[in-house]
C-alpha cells in the first residue's frame, strides 16, 4: 500500500519561518499543473501498488482553481488502483477558504481539510508574515465544519513574544471549534528565511526554552483532557480521525511525491524532484530526468525507523529490530537506550521503547544519539 503527495508550489506571500519550495509568480501555473499530470501518468507505469492516500501539500493547494484540483484527483483515479476507503486531503489557508471555495470543495473528492491557522493570535499571524488575521481563522474553521467533519488545523507554538498564557488562550480558541485533528508545531528558525535573518539582526527575539519546554507541556495536558490522542509528536487526534497521510508517513509505507521538489520513497530507494518550476516543467515537457534519488543502506533504514518510532505512539520494537536488521543492531540500541531509560526520557513497555512527555520534547535529539554510523552486521 502506498501513498501520493502532490506538492502545489505557489504561495500569495511568503511567510517568514518557511523554507519549503514555492513560487508567489503564477504566470507558469498552468504548465505547472499541465507537467504535474504527466507526471502522475509517468509514475502510475511503474506502480502496482494500492493507494490509500493522496495529500495536496504546498506551498498552498487551495490557491489552484477548483477544476485544476479535480483534474489532478481525477488523473490518479483513473491511472492508479485507488482504496475505496481513500482518504483525500488538501492543506488550505483561511483567506483562500471563502463560502464558494468551500462549497466548490465539498462537490469535490477531497473528504479531508487541512487548515493552516497556525494561530488565532494577530500578533502571531503578523510575525509569521501570514496573509490571513485571527477573524478570517475563526470564521473559516466555523464555515468548514458545516462542509467536513474529517478536519485539522494546524498550530504553531515557541513564538516570539508569545508566552504560556498566550498560548493557552490559543489552545482554548482551538479546542472551542470542537475539530477532530490538532497538528501542533514548535517554531523553528530555519536556514535562508526572513526569520532567521530577523532573529541574526536583534529585529525578532526568540523565547526562552524552558518556556518553549512548558507550552509543549500545557498542550499535552491540554489535548489529553479533551479526549486527543498523541499518535505522533505534532499531531493530536480524536478516536477515527487520525490522518492516514501522517500515519503512513511515519510508519515508513512507500509513497509517490508528485511535482517540484516532491520527495519519493519506494522501500528501497528515495528520490526527490528538482526543485525549481521552470525547470521541472520543462523536463517533464521533453521526456528528460527531472529528479535525483539515493538507494538506502540497512544502517539508513535503520537510523530512519529509530527517529520515526521514537516520534510515534508505536514507538521502537525490539522484535522489529532484530527482524529486519539482526541482532548485533538490536544490541546497539539496547546499549546506547540504557542513560534515556535512567533518565526517564524513554520507557520500555515489553519489548517496545517509547518517549516520555520530556523524552517527547527532545525526541530528535534522542534518535541521533541512538544513530549509528557505521556498524558490522
Amino acid at each position: 500500500m502506498a501513498g501520493i503527495y502532490i506538492h502545489i508550489p505557489f504561495c500569495k506571500q511568503a511567510c517568514y519561518y518557511c523554507n519549503f519550495h514555492f513560487s508567489t509568480s503564477t504566470k507558469n501555473k498552468d504548465k505547472v499543473v499541465k507537467a504535474m499530470l504527466k507526471e502522475i501518468y509517468i509514475k502510475s507505469q511503474s506502480c502496482n501498488e494500492l493507494i490509500e492516500t493522496i495529500y495536496f501539500g504546498g506551498g498552498t493547494p487551495s490557491f489552484l482553481e477548483s477544476n485544476q484540483i479535480n483534474s489532478l484527483i481525477e488523473m490518479v483515479l483513473e491511472n492508479f488502483n485507488t482504496s475505496s476507503n481513500l482518504e483525500i486531503t488538501l492543506e488550505a489557508n483561511p483567506d483562500d477558504l471563502t463560502n464558494q471555495k468551500l462549497k466548490d470543495l465539498s462537490k469535490s473528492k477531497i473528504n479531508r481539510l487541512s487548515i493552516g491557522v497556525q494561530s488565532f493570535i494577530d500578533h502571531d499571524l503578523k510575525i509569521m508574515n501570514r496573509v490571513h488575521n485571527s477573524k478570517v481563522s475563526n470564521e473559516c474553521v466555523k464555515n468548514a465544519k458545516k462542509y467536513y467533519d474529517n478536519l485539522s488545523i494546524d498550530l504553531i507554538y515557541g513564538m516570539p513574544d508569545s508566552s504560556i498564557e498566550s498560548w493557552e488562550h490559543n489552545l482554548d480558541i482551538a479546542l472551542s471549534h470542537e475539530v477532530n485533528h490538532i497538528s501542533a508545531y514548535v517554531l523553528t528558525v530555519e536556514p535562508k528565511t526572513a526569520l532567521q535573518r530577523y532573529v541574526q539582526k536583534g529585529l525578532v527575539n526568540l523565547i526562552d526554552e524552558e518556556i518553549v519546554f512548558k507550552q509543549f507541556k500545557l498542550m499535552f495536558k491540554k489535548l489529553k483532557n479533551q479526549k486527543y490522542i498523541n499518535y505522533e509528536i505534532s499531531s493530536f487526534a480524536k478516536e477515527g480521525y487520525f490522518s492516514k497521510n501522517n500515519s503512513s508517513y511515519w510508519l515508513r509505507k512507500k509513497y509517490i511525491g508528485i511535482g517540484p521538489s516532491a520527495h519519493s520513497f519506494d522501500g528501497v530507494s528515495r528520490s526527490w524532484n528538482v526543485s525549481n518550476n521552470n525547470l521541472y516543467t520543462k523536463a517533464i515537457e521533453n521526456n528528460k530526468k527531472y529528479y535525483e534519488s539515493e538507494k538506502l543502506t540497512k544502517t539508513d533504514k535503520y537510523n530512519e525507523y529509530i527517529m520515526t518510532g521514537l516520534r510515534t505512539m508505536w514507538g521502537v520494537s525490539l522484535d522489529f529490530l532484530k527482524e529486519n536488521f539482526g541482532e548485533n543492531y538490536k544490541k546497539y540500541f539496547i546499549d546506547k537506550s540504557k542513560k534515556f531509560l535512567h533518565s526517564k526520557h524513554l520507557i520500555q513497555e515489553n519489548k517496545v521503547f517509547k518517549t516520555t512527555l520530556d523524552g517527547k520534547f527532545l525526541a530528535d535529539g534522542i534518535a541521533s544519539e541512538l544513530f549509528i554510523v557505521n556498524l558490522k552486521n
